[in-house]
């Protein structure tokens, strides 16, 4: 349905409803039927107020694609969510005219609905005029301010005061899929239940199970579970975030989605010592160089990699390769592989660099669509574990998967390859390292990899004003404030880096995590459960420790600008979007070194840039990440370096571990492994092209 009959069929439908419930009592309870009539003039209000503003973005928006055959920008994207949601309170409103007469219509149910979408509504007017005053003070077809830094700084101290909750609650996910909402109430509710008992000593694994129970309160008040979110994401802790993200390495889930993956014949983990390497230099074969071994930090340490395998191949089986393997006994050892026929080395191999904003995660909780990949491929994949930050800041990560990418080249007879192309492939900050150690190949004058498929990439990691960033108010799986602390935690903005012990590893560690994360989840079950019994004295609470109730949270907290809150932006006389009561703490990013192109590779000079290999780029139109995509892209284009932009729709972020919920990320996942399959193919098409001329 177009925006413009959007407008007009919404117009409508209020004007419809406010005369059927103003003056009367249509409703059996008055105080609903007033709520009602007030929400629906709101609604009424904003929606006329946004019909000129959208007519103004859509005259442009096209100036900011990529090309005329990919459309997508961070402008497109907020008239795509606008739209979502004006559709979302027209089925609203034509529901209430159709069925408010009826015995089952659920009156306080359905007017808390609009009023949320309400709250949403305002919040993204508000997006709009911030997204207004960025096409005006930009250059004509840029879309980040990166040289207006007081711009910058002003739209980060506008979302750390603005009301947040509304998003997360009876509006959480209409952006997206209708088939991923589910998934997102799910994390949301689980990162609430965890951020209940987060830092208490607790013991008890056995009561693990009765987390379910703290749960079931944010299912039942939407409200309540909305505020509650926008708590705990307005002052983040970082710690708090890696180790509610790495129970994805928990060995419970990481056995669901090996059972749900494709099977392999190999799957080891290994740990290559820090030992120098010499190198062929691309220029001159006869001639090589020294790649030294992770140094940054703490000196010379070990690199771990997974190697994936569907087909065992030669090479793979060998004393050597497994004497480098970390598991007890080897998976990949003789008496495991025992009877499997092994297949030629592959030509081909992919290298893998995982996301998780350079501070969670492991190639553990992205087996399941590198399992894919190495099937649908037939292809070995060598996925890095590279250290974490903010333990190991800048540059340690580019410099073990760099060292990785060395030794994958020096050692392929062990992988199961000839490595006569190599893809490097990743997603998020995965993305911008394959992107990175393409750079630093080059400038070392080693072979650099044939290809590269980057899934939705951090090109610049700065907090700066685009856009698409604007989609962080209401994005939960990027907020403002996390993306904020990744980033300064990768640049070594107030951390203090820590030596891995001996003998120690990030899948340890991260075990560690997941035993800590469940023993402190079970205390929430007692919480739940004490809140429905009187208490048995007065307790004193502090205001954001107090319990809000469910049906007056989002009308009543939040939504007034606090006498301390000092607007940052000009908005249109009248108009002042919802604030919250408890200011975000988001430190924008100040440290130098994130602006070293081989942090930020959207700022690298032409000449770190001409030379890449041709670079991939699959985006998403929802990821508060995706002008990055479409800046790097047009800046590759204006180099004339081979690049493509694909811009998928209605996914989040990081929709690549999603594989198995949806259609759509399947969808969206077959794009990126044909990306691959392009890059490894396109040897074979020119050698055909080159027969053909010759016969």
């Amino acid at each position: 349905m177009d925006l413009k009959d959007v407008f007009s069929a919404l117009d409508t439908v209020c004007e419809e409803n406010i005369s059927t419930f103003c003056g009367s009592s249509a409703l059996a309870d008055g105080a609903v039927n007033q709520r009602l009539v007030e929400c629906l003039k709101q609604i009424q209000e904003h929606s006329r107020a946004l019909k000129p503003t959208v007519a103004s973005f859509t005259a442009v928006y096209h100036h900011y694609d990529f090309d005329a055959e990919t459309p997508g920008n961070g402008y497109r994207t907020l008239i795509k969510v606008l739209h979502s949601c004006l559709l979302h309170i027209l089925h609203k409103g034509l529901y209430i005219a159709s069925n408010h007469k009826s015995s089952f219509f659920r009156a306080d149910h359905n007017v808390s609905e609009l009023e949320a979408y309400c709250s949403a509504l305002r919040q993204l007017r508000a997006l709009l005029y911030l997204a207004k005053r960025l096409i005006n003070d930009n250059d004509f077809g840029q879309l980040y301010s990166l040289q207006d830094l007081d711009l910058s700084h002003r739209y980060v101290q506008e979302y750390s005061s603005l009301h947040k909750a509304c998003f997360y609650g009876r509006c959480l996910g209409f952006q997206f899929s209708p088939s991923l909402r589910p998934f997102l109430q799910t994390i949301v509710i689980s990162m609430i239940s965890f951020g209940e008992t987060y830092g208490k000593q607790q013991s008890g694994l056995g009561l693990a199970a009765l987390s379910l129970l703290t749960s079931g309160k944010y299912v039942i008040d939407p409200e309540l579970r909305g505020a509650e979110f926008e708590r705990i994401t307005q002052n983040l802790d970082l710690q708090f975030w890696k180790s509610f993200w790495n129970i994805t390495e928990s060995e419970l889930l990481t056995g669901f989605s090996r059972i749900a993956s494709y099977p392999v014949q190999l799957n080891l983990t290994l740990t290559i010592p820090p030992i120098p390497l010499r190198l062929p230099l691309a220029s001159d074969p006869s001639l090589s160089t020294a790649v030294s071994p992770p140094l940054a930090h703490w000196g010379p340490g070990p690199v771990h990699m997974r190697l994936i395998s569907h087909e065992l191949r030669e090479g793979q089986d060998s004393e050597e390769l497994l004497a480098l393997s970390r598991d007890s006994p080897p998976s990949g050892s003789s008496s495991n592989l025992a009877g499997v026929q092994k297949q030629p080395p592959s030509p081909w191999l992919l290298i893998h660099f995982h996301g998780g904003g350079f501070v969670a995660q492991t190639s553990r909780s992205h087996e399941n669509y590198l399992r894919s990949w190495s099937k649908q491929l037939n292809v070995p994949v060598l996925s890095v574990d590279y250290s974490l930050s903010p333990e190991a800041p800048f540059p340690r990560a580019l410099e073990e998967c760099f060292y990785a990418y060395c030794w994958a080249l020096k050692n392929c007879h062990l992988l199961g390859s000839t490595a006569d192309r190599i893809c490097l492939a990743g997603d998020s900050a995965g993305g911008n390292l394959c992107i990175t150690v393409s750079m630093k190949a080059m400038t070392c004058g080693i072979r650099v990899p044939d290809g590269i498929m980057a899934a939705y990439p951090a090109t610049l990691l700065t907090t700066d004003a685009s856009p698409s960033r604007l989609l962080t108010l209401l994005d939960p799986l990027l907020p403002l404030g996390v993306l904020a602390k990744c980033l300064n935690a990768y640049a070594g903005a107030d951390s203090q880096t820590v030596q891995p012990a001996v003998g120690n590893n990030s899948l340890r560690a991260l075990s560690r995590d997941t035993t800590v994360l469940l023993s402190e989840l079970t205390q929430g079950a007692s919480s739940w459960i004490q809140s429905f019994l009187p208490p048995l004295w007065p307790t004193s609470r502090t205001p954001s420790q107090t319990p809000t109730d469910s049906k007056s949270t989002e009308r009543n907290t939040s939504l007034t600008s606090p006498a301390n809150t000092q607007c940052h932006v000009d908005y249109p006389e009248g108009f002042q979007p919802l604030r919250s009561q408890c200011l975000a703490v988001v430190q924008p990013t100040s440290c130098p070194i994130i602006r070293n192109p081989f942090v930020s590779p959207l700022l690298a000079p032409d000449s770190l840039l001409r030379g890449l290999p041709p670079v991939h780029l699959v985006a998403s139109a929802l990821d508060a990440l995706l002008d990055d995509s479409v800046m790097f892209a047009k800046k590759l284009r204006d180099l004339g370096q081979p690049v493509s932009l694909t811009v998928v729709e209605d996914l989040p972020h990081g929709f690549l571990s999603l594989l198995q919920l949806s259609k759509e990320t399947e969808v969206a996942a077959e794009i990126c492994l044909e990306k691959i399959r392009e890059i490894f193919r396109k040897e074979d098409t020119a050698n055909c092209s080159d027969k053909a001329r010759r016969d």
